[in-house]
Parts: structure tokens; sequence; C-alpha cells
């Protein structure tokens, strides 16, 4: 053994085998088991906490008054004075058809800022932007500019981020379950870095890119996430063992781990326990299969900005148990909705209104759940209606300009319907508004740049690849 290998395993690994961790049932092992279990070298437990100091610490966190939500720093000016020039473009009576679109306005300034908050929260960590989240151009150029490097999932999304310039080696094919012909196409272009959960992939991986640096994904306990990935992606710790043989047995490089806790989660202890899971995993794929020392770890996605200074903190506190800085492990992410959610806002026009009573109607704009806001069916988002333009006024300084509960102030109750003619084409049963919308006038949901475009379809003959207008992106 070398000497710096032998650094590495003193400073790095838990040096736990099998039988000290081996997997109670066939999803993962109990709590209790993984931390009542000794270290063989250090005699320490493997992990510092069990479930319920971990609860006890992660409640400190949620009480703790330094730990708040990260500030906003939008441009609000040069998104209103480019949604007033565009508006102010359009007239309802002469326009060409489609003229009158929805669109998004793109501020540069926020995914600047963003970064800048990741590089503080988490210095370790090597953002890989999810390019399923928003493939938009210009913000991956911006992204790319950066330093971050791309999250792909599939051929198209490799050849998006290839046509920009970018180097292969800045990609991560993250997707466990890949495409044949898509595996040679990552091989022909010198994408190297994937992931895998079961044998068959393996053995797809042996026949089409037998060189590719691999990360095996495991299964995390995401019960409390909104979107939920370990349903379908990951592999339980009790089919580790198999998978880390059929590694060895097809000489293949695995050089990592990667897992995923879900996006929007509540409760964070679910990164500390697949950290300490993927330790695990680093630690036999040496010691009881004799494979070289793992490099990276592939800590997922899921990140958002009201709860990222909580996540965070959860995920340092994490890594400086299980992998130290110095350890000779480089840490990895695959961000998207951090970076895109709160980068787009979608302006959207009202084309037809019906009126059910006095104060209650029934508001159709141009953009629904089968186009840009889509995202209420797919990704559980409930976005914010606020009034943009009416009574031949704009209003988007007035944050209060809508309610979702019925106050003095918001006397008109509406519901708000895509254009298309499916009934499920409905972005809210009810909500309030502080003025009386006409047909011309238009609103704008904010925040909505995260699982909204990318997903967007041409059902019903509407158009929904709307015009996205950049700000701030020369700064």
């Amino acid at each position: 053994m070398s000497g710096s290998t032998l650094v590495e395993s003193e400073v790095c690994s838990s040096t736990t085998t099998l039988t000290d961790l081996s997997p109670i049932n066939s999803t993962t092992p109990s709590t209790s088991a993984l931390i009542s279990t000794t270290n063989t070298i250090n005699s320490k437990p493997v992990a510092r906490l069990n479930n319920e100091a971990l609860t006890a610490l992660l409640e400190t966190f949620k009480h703790d008054p330094n730990l708040h939500t990260l500030p906003h720093q939008s441009d609000h000016i040069g998104i209103f004075n480019t949604l007033k020039q565009r508006i102010n473009s359009i007239n309802d009576d002469t326009c060409s058809p489609g003229e009158e679109n929805s669109f998004f306005v793109c501020d540069m300034k926020e995914l600047r800022n963003l970064y800048k908050n990741w590089k503080v929260e988490l210095p370790r960590v090597q953002p890989h932007y999810a390019v399923k989240c928003n493939p938009q151009p210009e913000l991956l150029k911006v992204l790319a500019s950066l330093g971050v490097n791309f999250d792909c999932a599939s051929k198209r999304e490799i050849d998006t981020i290839l046509k920009l310039g970018i180097e292969p080696h800045r990609i991560i094919y993250a997707n466990p379950c890949k495409v044949g012909s898509h595996i040679r196409y990552a091989q022909q272009n010198g994408v190297e870095m994937t992931t895998f959960d079961n044998a068959e992939e393996l053995h797809k991986i042996k026949k089409f890119h037998p060189s590719a640096k691999l990360f095996l994904r495991i299964a995390t306990d995401d019960t409390t996430a909104q979107c939920r990935l370990s349903t379908k992606f990951g592999a339980h710790l009790s089919a580790i063992p198999e998978l880390l043989q059929t590694v060895k047995d097809l000489e293949l490089n695995l050089v990592g781990v990667s897992f995923h806790v879900g996006s929007g989660a509540s409760d964070f202890s679910s990164l500390y326990k697949a950290t300490r899971d993927a330790r695990w995993v680093f630690d036999i794929a040496v010691n009881e299969f004799g494979l070289p020392p793992l490099k990276t770890l592939d800590v997922g996605g899921g990140f958002q900005l009201t709860s990222f200074q909580e996540s965070s903190k959860v995920l340092r506190l994490s890594l400086d148990e299980f992998f130290p800085e110095n350890c000779g492990v480089n840490i990895i992410a695959e961000p998207g909705r951090y970076f895109a959610e709160t980068t787009l806002t979608l302006a959207t026009h009202i084309i037809a209104k019906r009126k059910i009573d006095n104060d209650q109607a029934m508001i159709y704009i141009n953009d629904g759940v089968y186009g840009n806001l889509n995202c209420i069916l797919f990704d559980h988002q409930e976005p914010t209606p606020r009034i943009l333009y009416s009574n031949n006024k704009f209003h988007y300084d007035d944050f209060n300009s809508t309610s979702a509960v019925p106050t003095p102030s918001h006397p008109y109750k509406v519901s708000i319907w895509g254009p298309t003619c499916d009934g499920l084409d409905c972005i809210t049963k009810e909500y309030y508004m502080r003025h009386d919308l006409v047909v011309g006038d238009w609103l704008y949901f904010p925040n909505l740049g995260a699982y909204t475009s990318s997903a967007a379809t041409p059902f019903n003959g509407f158009d929904q690849h709307v015009d996205t207008i950049i700000i701030n992106e020369d700064l």
C-alpha cells in the first residue's frame, strides 16, 4: 500500500466491515443498528448522533436566529421596467397572433447572488446544475461562466451542454437507468461520469462505455419530501454488496457514491443519514471488495432558497463527521431548483372572463398547466399570482395585490384557468384580488423558474415555448 493511500485510509475511512454494518432488511439498516456499531480502528461510533439526538439538534437549527431565510436579491426595478416595456409594446387590438403570449423575465443578478450564497454556505461542494430544471441557454451560459458544472439525464441534455462549448468533463450523466444508445453517445463525446443503481445497468455500461467513471446511487429516506425520488431510483443497502461484486467482476471503474433526498423536504435528518450510509459504502468497497478508494461523493439536489441555510448547515455537519476536509474525497451536488426558481418571473395575459356573481369571476389566462404552469401538476408547486397591469396602471410593486384568503382589501374572488379545453387546466380555484380584473389585464407569477418551461407542451395547439427576456446579463 502506498503512503498516500495509507494516510487517506487513516483520516477518512471508518473501516467498517460487512459484519459490522450488514443491512437488516431489504430496505435500509435500522438507525439503531448503524449507530451502535463501533469503528474497529478508533473504537468510536460510526455515527455520533442517534435518532433522538439528531432530531433535537435539528430542532435547535429551526429556532436559531442566525439561520434565517436567505434574502431575495432580485432586481425588482429591472424586472418591472422590462415587464412594463414589453406590455406597453403590445396593442391588443392590432397585434399579430401570439404577440401577446406569456413571457419570462430572467434576472441574472439574482442568479449570480445565488451562486455567491452557495459558495458561502457550502464552500466544499461543487455544484452540477440539473439541466432538466430549466435548460434556458443564457442561464446555462452564465452558470458555466461562474464555474458551475452540469447534471444531464439524457442525450439531448448532454447535447445542449456540449453545443454551448462546455467541456464534457464538466458533465455527470446522472440517470441510473439509461438508454443504451445514449450511453454510446456519452462515450463518443467524452462524458465519463455516470450513475447506476442495478446490475443490469452495469452490464450495459460494460458493453457501451467500459471506461466510465461510475457513481453508485443509494436509496434514501425521503418520506418527508414533496418530490420523492427513492421510490424510483437508488439501490437499497441490502443490494450494495452484490453490486460492488459485479463492479469488481466486470472490472469497471467505481469512483463514488451518489444519493438524492428528494425536493421540498421538511426533515433534513435525511441528509445526515444518507451521508452516513454513503460512508458505509465507501468503506466496504475498499475493505470488503478490494476496490480502489472512492474519490467523490455526490449529495444530489433538492435544495431550495427558502430552507437553504438549514439544509446546508445539516449537510456541513454531516460532511464534517463522515467526510472531513482533507480526507481525499471530493464533494459534488446536483442543484437545479436552488438556482432557477427565483431567477425567473412569468407574465401572463388575461384572455377571457366569466362573471359568476357581483364579486366572483372565472379568469382565463394564456398559460396554464399544460404550459409553463405545469409545475402545479408535476412539481407540487402553488404559484402565487400577482396583479401586474389593471385599470390602465401597473401594480408590480404592490406585492400584496392578491391574497390566498379573503380580506377587506381583496374583495374580488376569482378562479384562474389556463387556455386549453381541458377542465384540468386550472391554476387556482380560489384567490382574492385587490382590483376587479378585466380582459386585457396582466398577471405575473414570481419565482417560476424551476420545472416550468422545461416540461411545457403544445397540447391543444398552444405554443408554450415563450420568449425569455434576459436582464443584468453582463454584470
